[in-house]
C-alpha cells in the first residue's frame, strides 16, 4: 500500500519527486497502470466478501443459486398485522419490493400464524381468523401478493416458509389474519388493583422501574390503553419506601405521543443507562377497565345501553347519538350490524334508574371500543333518563361465520 501511495504522487507530481536521475517514461506509465488495476481488483474483490458476510439472510449472493431460492434471498421483506385491537392481531401483511400487499388465507393455518407471532415479537398463537374482520378493509387496489403459505411453524420469518406469488383467483374476501398473545412488557404494581401502581417494564426476562424524568401522561395513555385499563387519570413521581421499586431502573426519558400500541414503541434513553434513583419511579393510575352491556332486550345484542364507571352501572344520553356510535357498541359485543330503533320502540327496553354516566359522544365509527370515541367528562349531561339510548344490533356479525375456531367435540 506504501508503494502504491508514492507511485500515485509520482504520477501526478513527475519526476521531480522522483529525483534527477529517475527516468519518468513510459515504463513507469506502464508499471503504474498495471499496480492500479491489479489494486482496484483485490479492493472490488474484498468488498463483494464483505457483502457476502454482512447479507443477514446467511446466504450466498443470489447469483450463485438456483431460482427456487430466490424468495429466501429478498432482506427487504417484512409483515405486519392491521386493523386489530393491537399489533399483535390483525389482517397479515407483507411487504415485497416496497410494497404492502395482503396473504391469501388458501392453505393458512395455525403453523403459518405461530412464525408470524414470532417474527412480530408477540406471544402464542392463538387463532386463524379471516382478514376480513378487521375494519377498515383492504383497500380495491392492493395486491394479495402470496398465497397457499406451508409453514412448519419453526421458521423465524415468514419469507422462510414455502409460498406461491403467483396469486391467482384470491380475493380480499379472502385476507388472512392472525391472533397472537400480546406479550407481557409492562405492569403496574404496589396498588390496589392492576390498573394503579408503580409502572415495570421487562427487558432481557427481568422487571425493573421506569424513571419519571421526560414522563407525562400521554406515556401514562398508552400504559393504560396496553393493559386493558380505562383512562390514565393520574400520574406522578413514586414513591413511599414500601412501594418503591428495587432493581434495574430500565428506562427514562420516555417520549410517547399518547397513540402507542405499546410502550416500547416510545423513544426513550438507553435501557439501563441513566442516574435515576427508586425515589423517582414512577406511578400511574388508571380507571377499571371500560365496560358495557345492552339491558332489557332479548339478546345480549339488544336492549338500553349502559356502561360501568367506578363499580357503578349508569346509562348514556342520546345527544348526538348516531349510526357510527352504534356501530362501535355492536362491534365491541361482538354482535352484528346495528337497525335502526325508532323513539317508540325504544321505550320498549324501559327506562334507566340512577347515574347518566355519558353524554355527548361522538365516534368515527372505526373505534374498537366506545371508550375511545370522544364524551363530555363522566357523569356531566343535560340529560333525563327518557334519552337513554337504546342499541338493537343483528345477533352474528357475518364477517366472522366461518371465522371462528370451532368447538371442540
Amino acid at each position: 500500500m506504501a508503494r502504491l501511495f508514492f507511485l500515485i504522487v509520482a504520477f501526478f507530481t513527475g519526476p521531480g519527486l522522483l529525483g534527477a536521475s529517475a527516468s519518468f517514461n513510459s515504463t513507469f506509465v506502464l508499471e503504474m497502470h498495471h499496480l492500479l488495476c491489479s489494486t482496484w481488483l483485490r479492493m472490488a474483490s474484498m468488498q463483494q466478501s464483505a457483502d457476502w458476510v454482512s447479507d443477514t439472510t446467511g446466504h450466498l449472493p443470489e447469483e450463485s443459486l438456483g431460482t427456487a431460492q430466490t424468495i429466501h434471498r429478498e432482506s427487504s421483506s417484512h409483515v405486519r398485522l392491521v386493523g386489530g385491537p393491537h399489533r399483535c392481531e390483525g389482517r397479515v401483511e407483507v411487504q415485497r419490493n416496497g410494497e404492502w400487499g395482503t396473504v391469501c388465507d388458501d392453505g393458512w393455518d395455525m403453523n403459518d400464524v405461530a412464525v408470524v407471532c414470532r417474527e412480530l415479537g408477540c406471544g402464542a398463537a392463538i387463532w386463524t381468523p379471516s382478514g376480513v374482520i378487521y375494519k377498515p378493509l383492504a383497500d380495491e387496489d392492493q395486491k394479495v401478493l402470496i398465497q397457499d403459505v406451508n409453514c412448519t411453524g419453526v421458521e423465524e420469518n415468514l419469507i422462510q416458509c414455502e409460498q406461491d406469488e403467483d396469486v391467482y383467483s384470491c380475493s380480499h374476501n379472502e385476507d388472512a389474519g392472525a391472533k397472537c398473545e400480546f406479550p407481557e412488557t409492562v405492569q403496574l404494581v404496589g396498588g390496589p388493583g392492576r390498573c394503579k401502581g408503580r409502572v415495570e417494564v421487562k427487558h432481557k426476562g427481568q422487571w425493573g422501574t421506569v424513571c419519571k424524568a421526560g414522563w407525562n401522561l400521554s406515556a401514562a395513555k398508552v400504559v393504560c390503553r396496553q393493559l386493558g385499563c380505562g383512562r390514565a387519570i393520574l400520574t406522578q413521581r413514586c414513591c413511599s419506601k414500601s412501594t418503591q421499586g428495587q432493581g434495574p431502573i430500565w428506562l427514562s426519558e420516555v417520549s410517547c405521543s399518547g397513540k402507542e400500541a405499546d410502550l416500547q414503541d416510545c423513544p426513550s434513553g438507553l435501557w439501563g443507562k441513566n442516574n435515576c434513583t427508586h425515589d423517582e419511579d414512577t406511578w400511574v393510575e388508571c380507571e377499571d377497565p371500560f365496560q358495557l352491556r345492552l339491558v332489557g332486550g332479548e339478546s345480549k345484542c339488544s336492549g338500553r345501553l349502559e356502561v360501568l364507571h367506578k363499580g357503578e352501572w349508569g346509562t348514556v344520553c342520546d345527544d348526538g347519538w348516531g349510526e357510527k356510535e352504534e356501530q362501535v357498541v355492536c362491534k365491541q359485543l361482538g354482535c352484528g350490524e346495528p337497525v335502526f330503533v325508532s323513539a317508540k320502540d325504544r321505550r320498549r327496553f324501559g327506562f334507566g334508574n340512577g347515574r347518566i354516566w355519558l353524554d355527548d359522544v361522538y365516534c368515527s365509527g372505526q373505534e374498537q371500543s366506545l371508550e375511545q370515541c370522544r364524551h363530555r367528562f363522566w357523569g356531566h349531561h343535560n340529560c333525563n333518563h327518557r334519552e337513554d339510548v337504546a342499541v338493537d344490533c343483528l345477533e352474528h356479525n357475518p364477517d366472522l361465520l366461518g371465522a371462528l375456531p370451532a368447538d371442540p367435540e
